[in-house]
């Protein structure tokens, strides 16, 4: 995609508004190539002198710009690409997004597709592109880039998104900005793996609203692997398929964004939540390349704000270790006797105005195992105020960083405290400039260094409706994977039921079958003791069929597996507190297969109820590799049948001291195509 996003020469072509505008931003950011307006009766569009056809262009264009209906835009596109142009963005809308109005939407996007052959293209649906670097605009509206010698890319599906993340005031410099529109033929992740490749790119955003492709995001997590360039991602939408599946416990577990971040977990990638929250995580990764860890030092002059770098790190898991003895030492001889040290530090207002003893307590504080300083300060405004008091400050951090060899950050807590002057200069000395105390923690607690897994994902398949496999047929298949399950016989009627208990030996357990969520419906008894008791309780059942199992005795907790089939993003593991308390409790963990014995042991220790399992105050542990086992074995049945698989779940899997036993099971399975 060289000749598309550093062209040369430009093809315009189209006579409204839209195309004048391409023109005049082409302009306005300093192009210096060739641009070459078509339109058939005009002679000039946006103050260039036109081309009656592509035909009569002097040269094959590098890139070019089609602002014309949709129908026409196929045309276009086949013309630009039999005649070897270098790529196109297409602006029309009307396509494959707009087939509930317009019925023939998917297939002229199919066409447009062929249309364009191996040339590639941009949308349709989208504004293009601005490259910041090189001088080009491909976009048809205004932005709020200027000309950087490096800086990050920001890919998005949105272009009015884009827009407002390029009008930012924040003091990051963007290299390239790129919308994608509906991604017909070339898509985000291939786009972002293109843009990394720029060795004037530092880092990459992406705003994603689907994910169709995991094969290119995963390529995309290898190219930033071996670049050592960071990717942050703002992911929204949820998956069809969280959303209508309730058949079990783990849809709701799951939740609609789940399997979204399970994967950009596992490729390596930071999320963020907001438009904000992108823009402070990219300037951080601009500088810095990613932090090491989410270890970091806070230094203020207020204990106000100490307490509320305190707060708001606690809430999102920011560490603020403890000072050690070098660093007490150093700072006690910048201090003074007078001022109580700690991490988040107020340094109080003694050394406010000299700057060798700022700089001496920054450097101070910046002793031993942090990823990050953090110094807060908020500049008075210029319209009222001149503060070259604050400015040494700036200089203070400036020269910590210079002796430390550590990142710092200068960290207003709030927005209106960082102009965007104070911001550019900062980031032009290294040091990198957080507007927004909760922004800032935010974007620190997401920049977090990660290594991407990129074993290849499970690919999900598209199989719909199916079959429920009743308790008994579920536990049945999964058993023949390893799964532990109880000694179980399915009876038909209260006779046979009891006969089957006495086979099994008493205590049993006592379960109504083809019911879902069978404890809320009152269809298991447990702890039967005698034949009469087991009748007894099968008189109350609203079935005649039952399954009789022997009762698991002694577990430590109890743990649901779920795996979903989320179409968008892979098979989803969830691991998580198990039980009639499933859902009120929320406490679980999201993987994507395949996993490893030890991606499951730390989801494990991730769970809240992780104690239990571990053992709290004396008490015993469950057999955790049991617990790994028994994962591993569903893991291993889903594998067998992805082609069809739509859900399992084991709620509870039974955690005991020496065995891990499910005693309940869920399988639905998508009708064959």
């Amino acid at each position: 995609m060289e000749r598309l996003f550093r062209p040369r020469s430009i093809a315009v072509i189209g006579g409204g508004s839209w195309c004048a505008n391409v023109i005049r931003e082409c302009h306005r950011i300093g192009f210096s190539g060739a641009i070459w307006p078509v339109h058939p009766t005009r002679n000039e569009v946006g103050g260039v002198p036109a081309f009656a056809s592509l035909s009569a262009l002097p040269a094959s264009p590098d890139a070019a710009f089609v602002g014309v209906n949709r129908s026409a835009t196929i045309e276009v596109i086949s013309a630009l690409s039999a005649m070897g142009a270098g790529g196109a963005v297409c602006f029309a809308s009307g396509f494959r997004e707009a087939v509930l109005e317009q019925a023939d939407g998917g297939d002229l996007q199919e066409a447009l597709v062929r249309a364009a052959g191996d040339m590639p293209i941009l949308g349709p649906n989208c504004y293009g592109y601005v490259n910041a670097l090189d001088g080009v605009a491909l976009w048809p509206d205004v932005h709020g880039m200027t000309l950087c010698d490096r800086g990050v890319a920001i890919v998005g599906q949105s272009s009015n998104v884009a827009i407002n993340l390029t009008m930012q005031v924040r003091g990051l410099p963007i290299a390239y900005a790129v919308t994608v529109g509906n991604q017909a033929q070339t898509g985000m992740a291939q786009i972002g793996a293109a843009l990394l490749s720029d060795p004037r790119v530092t880092a990459l955003g992406l705003h994603i609203e689907g994910i169709s492709d995991l094969r290119a995001y995963e390529a995309l997590a290898q190219v930033a692997a071996d670049l050592g360039k960071p990717v942050v991602v703002l992911k929204v939408g949820a998956s069809e398929q969280a959303r209508t599946a309730t058949v079990s416990h783990t849809a709701s577990l799951a939740g609609s964004d789940a399997g979204a971040r399970a994967l950009l977990q596992r490729l390596g990638f930071a999320q963020v939540d907001s438009p904000v929250t992108l823009l402070e995580t990219l300037k951080i990764m601009h500088v810095t390349g990613g932090l090491s860890s989410r270890r970091i030092a806070s230094m203020s002059c207020s204990g106000g704000e100490a307490s509320l770098m305190a707060d708001l790190g606690q809430s999102l898991g920011v560490e603020y270790p403890a000072l050690q003895t070098e660093q007490i030492d150093a700072l006690r001889a910048a201090l003074g006797p007078n001022v109580a040290l700690a991490n988040p530090l107020d340094y109080h207002t003694y050394i406010w105005g000299d700057q060798a003893a700022l700089t001496a307590c920054f450097t101070a504080m910046m002793q031993g195992d942090l990823a990050l300083g953090c110094v807060v300060l908020d500049f008075p405004r210029a319209d009222r105020f001149e503060a070259p008091e604050w400015h040494l400050v700036l200089n203070a951090v400036v020269e910590a960083r210079e002796r430390t060899g550590k990142p710092m950050a200068l960290l207003a807590s709030m927005p209106e405290g960082m102009p965007e002057s104070i911001a550019q200069e900062a980031m032009r000395r290294g040091v990198i400039p957080l507007c927004g105390m909760a922004e800032g923690i935010q974007a620190i607690a997401a920049d977090c260094l990660r290594s991407p897994n990129l074993a290849p994902l499970l690919l999900p398949n598209t199989v719909s409706g199916g079959t429920t496999l009743d308790e008994a047929e579920a536990k049945a298949a999964l058993s023949g994977f390893g799964l532990p399950i109880p000694r179980s016989i399915a009876a038909k009627g209260a006779d046979e039921a009891g006969r089957a208990a006495e086979e099994i030996g008493f205590p049993v357990v006592l379960k109504g079958l083809g019911i879902a969520h069978k404890t809320e419906a009152g269809a298991v008894a447990v702890g039967l003791r005698n034949t009469d008791e087991v009748r007894g309780a099968s008189a109350e059942m609203r079935t005649d069929r039952f399954l009789i199992e022997e009762m698991v005795e002694g577990a430590l907790a109890e743990l649901l597996i779920g795996v979903m089939n989320d179409p968008s993003h892979g098979f989803v593991l969830t691991l998580g507190a198990g039980g009639v308390l499933t859902e009120i409790m929320a406490d679980a963990e999201s993987l994507l297969l395949p996993v490893t014995a030890e991606d499951v042991r730390g989801a494990l220790q991730q769970l809240r109820c992780a104690p239990m399992l571990m053992g709290y105050r004396g008490r015993s542990s469950a057999n955790i590799e049991a617990v790994v086992e028994a994962v591993l074995s569903v893991q291993s049945f889903v594998t067998a049948h992805a082609d069809r698989l739509q859900e399992v779940e084991i709620n509870p899997l039974l955690c005991c001291p020496t065995r891990a036993v499910a005693v309940d099971a869920l399988i639905r399975m998508g009708d064959p195509e």
